[in-house]
């Protein structure tokens, strides 16, 4: 038996719309610590800062909160594993100075609930002096933090 799908709306179907909106529960933003952003070198972990800056190429780190969901799914509130990492499910992005950064990892910072890791790589080409670095997830974009590039 097969059915005929103009008989479905023979009453002119269901005379309301539903509209959807999506808001964001949390944007992405890199932590800021008394000392500036929180983007480190991955050799040492110390911050990039004027008396230490970052060079073209270089592999970085940075500390950021609300990327959103990690694989594998953990219950609201429970701190991030250490053993297997956490990677966050949504697609990350970092931009310097407006240009893409290889982003290499995405993940939970062990025993923490927000904090999040991301190492990327600094753009070979990038300019010397104050390099502005912007963080998205999921297509959000969060608010732009400056380090110093040599």
């Amino acid at each position: 038996m097969a059915e005929d799908p103009s008989y479905r709306r023979i009453n002119g179907g269901l005379p309301a719309r539903f509209f959807l909106h999506i808001i964001a529960m949390a944007t992405p933003e890199v932590i800021v610590t008394t000392d500036g952003p929180a983007v480190t070198h991955s050799t040492d972990f110390t911050l990039v800062s004027p008396s230490k800056p970052a060079a073209a190429g270089e592999i970085l780190s940075l500390f950021a909160t609300g990327l959103g969901p990690v694989v594998p799914g953990l219950q609201p509130g429970a701190p991030f594993p250490s053993d297997p990492l956490a990677t966050v499910n949504s697609p990350v992005t970092v931009m310097v100075n407006g240009k893409p950064a290889e982003v290499l990892a995405a993940a939970g910072y062990p025993r923490s609930v927000d904090g999040c890791q991301v190492n990327f790589q600094l753009p070979s080409d990038v300019a010397k002096g104050a390099v502005n670095i912007q963080l998205s997830a999921a297509w959000i974009t969060g608010r732009p933090v400056n380090i110093i590039v040599q």
